[in-house]
């Protein structure tokens, strides 16, 4: 079967992982920008990485018939510095327009911080200026629940921000219904250690239904599995999904969501 991988960072991957993914039936990456690993020292690091999401990761997935899509902001874990924030946001809207750029993402909080706070506001106003999607990255642990509320909250006073158009992701069993009641899509993360498991994310599948919501596998520099939607494409065989129920999860439902930009050119 086919699937997506709609949050994977691929900068931080092998060559081998690639390879692994096509053959496993992955037929497009979305790559939201992140953390480096370490804290960027000016701008220009960042620019330099906005170059290799537009055009060196689209080249390595192409070499295994992949396409690759990318998302642009500075991730939440270097929003403290607000000098460093404000001059990365003025570096981004010369990338919108390359044509491998979905929308801004991926954006958030992390640890619910006031500075974390204002970056997310003024990366909103900057998907509403340019008419974006919106890819959402929400804390960790103890703190995910009240930072995805705080996140809702902000999308929310935009009133021209269309809730649809939204996905916030790493939603967990006690986070989930705040976002999908709000009429934004839910990303469910399937990471080993700080997110969820396969079985985790079938059963919220299972107790929430298959509308508006994505899996991926956030593949980074951590302990993580770029091959994380085709396990648990058989977990969900096991407990009884069709083919058809899977391929909706997996396929359907992140091509509906970024098919919302034109520039998701994916001919499936």
């Amino acid at each position: 079967m086919k699937f997506i991988e709609p949050h994977g960072h691929m900068v931080s991957r092998v060559t081998d992982d690639y390879q692994n993914m096509a053959m496993a039936g992955c037929v497009a990456i979305c790559e939201p920008s992140f953390w480096a690993g370490y804290d960027r020292r000016n701008e220009h690091g960042f620019y330099d990485y906005f170059r290799q999401l537009t055009e060196v990761e689209p080249a390595r997935a192409a070499n295994y018939g992949i396409r690759h899509y990318c998302w642009m902001c500075i991730n939440p874990k270097e929003a403290e510095d607000l000098g460093l924030a404000n001059a990365v946001l003025d570096l981004i809207p010369e990338f919108l327009d390359k044509p491998n750029v979905l929308g801004i993402g991926e954006i958030g909080l992390n640890k619910n911080s006031k500075n974390e706070l204002i970056v997310l506001e003024k990366h909103i106003q900057l998907a509403e200026d340019h008419d974006q999607l919106i890819l959402v990255h929400t804390p960790h642990l103890e703190d995910k629940l009240k930072g995805t509320q705080l996140i809702v909250d902000a999308i929310k006073n935009h009133s021209k921000i269309d809730p649809s158009r939204v996905i916030i992701d790493h939603v967990e069993e006690h986070s989930i219904a705040t976002v999908k009641d709000a009429g934004m899509w839910a990303g469910i993360t399937l990471y080993p250690e700080s997110k969820t498991t396969p079985n985790r994310a079938v059963d919220m599948l299972e107790v929430y239904g298959s509308d508006q919501i994505w899996m991926n596998a956030a593949c980074d520099w951590g302990q993580s599995d770029p091959m994380s939607v085709p396990k648990t494409m058989q977990v969900m065989k096991k407990r009884g999904w069709s083919e058809e129920q899977i391929q909706k999860i997996v396929l359907q439902n992140p091509v509906s969501f970024m098919k919302q930009t034109p520039k998701f050119d994916l001919d499936i």
